[in-house]
């Protein structure tokens, strides 16, 4: 859950520096986390970026876990109210609050993140200007509700989306997509 948090707006490598910094000096529980001074624990966590935001951050959800009672109060809830108690949190959003879900409590909710936005897009999926929330419900309804199917979907996205269909220079002439990837099309009939 830590790592969900960490992850915004840097790389998962940055971030598991971050943890592996975290971790040799406390365990990776809420009651340590809180009991480390936030100058401390922003300076551990520095690889992630905007390290003292996080830290901010980071306390205030180990806050919130614990008042909650902890990770198997959390557990018992449904998942639309776990997830309405998770964006209630300062720093959460709907993409956090989704991975968290997803990853953390094993609940079917898809995440959509840049990875998944970029890759509909040049796929024609979707326009470009839908709600977050449009797009996870519109995922959500054509794969039904399967943790595991929405586990592999996600990590392939980004998986695709960093090695082949990049941001910058897109890999079109080896991407299994290509066929009806917009991006191509375009790429086609420029100048």
């Amino acid at each position: 859950m830590l790592g969900a948090i960490l992850t915004q707006n840097t790389a998962w490598t940055n971030v598991e520096r971050a943890l592996s910094q975290l971790r040799a000096e406390i365990p990776l529980r809420p009651e340590s986390v809180l009991a480390l001074a936030e100058p401390a624990l922003a300076e551990l966590i520095r690889p992630s970026g905007y390290f003292n935001v996080k830290a901010r951050r980071l306390r205030s959800f180990c806050e919130a876990l614990l008042e909650a009672g902890g990770e198997a109060a959390l557990a018992a809830l449904p998942t639309d109210q776990l997830r309405q108690w998770l964006l209630a949190i300062n720093g959460i959003g709907p993409e956090t609050a989704d991975d968290i879900l997803l990853y953390a409590f094993e609940r079917p909710v898809f995440v959509v993140d840049a990875y998944t936005r970029r890759l509909f897009g040049r796929l024609g999926l979707i326009a470009g200007d839908e709600s977050y929330e449009d797009i996870r419900q519109h995922v959500e309804a054509a794969l039904g509700p399967d943790v595991a199917c929405f586990n592999e979907y996600h990590a392939l996205i980004v998986r695709h989306a960093k090695e082949v269909c990049r941001a910058r220079k897109p890999g079109c002439q080896v991407c299994l997509l290509s066929r009806g990837c917009q991006q191509r099309e375009d790429e086609s009939q420029s100048p």
